[in-house]
């Protein structure tokens, strides 16, 4: 069984930075994919950036510039640095785990980030 725990989430005044972590425990496959989802109130779940294993990342508009996604295999942790933060970004952030090609897809518990005005 994979578990997800993710850390790092608050509130911050617009402008500012947080960094989100998030580790995987378990047998984890190393064909993975380690992503940032966010759910806003009312709002669907979206994808806000990924990346593989050998370090190809993929990034929502709205965050182009401004988040960077790194990890470290090693450590099966991954993180996310979210710079001049706006309000619009305040959501519940999600941590997923996909392992490429089969029906494994692990999901964290959600940190909750908000940005004040």
């Amino acid at each position: 069984q994979v578990q997800l725990v993710e850390s790092g989430g608050g509130l911050v005044q617009a402008g500012g930075s947080l960094r989100l972590s998030c580790t995987a425990s378990g047998i984890i496959f190393s064909n993975n994919v380690m992503a940032w989802y966010r759910q806003a109130p009312g709002k669907q779940r979206e994808l806000v950036t990924g990346i593989t294993r050998d370090g190809s990342t993929n990034y929502a508009d709205s965050v182009k510039g401004r988040f960077t996604i790194s990890r470290d295999n090693a450590k099966n942790t991954v993180y996310l640095q979210m710079n001049s933060l706006k309000p619009e970004d305040t959501a519940v952030y999600y941590c997923n785990l996909n392992i490429i090609a089969t029906k494994y897809n692990y999901w964290g518990q959600g940190t909750q980030v908000t940005v004040s005005s």
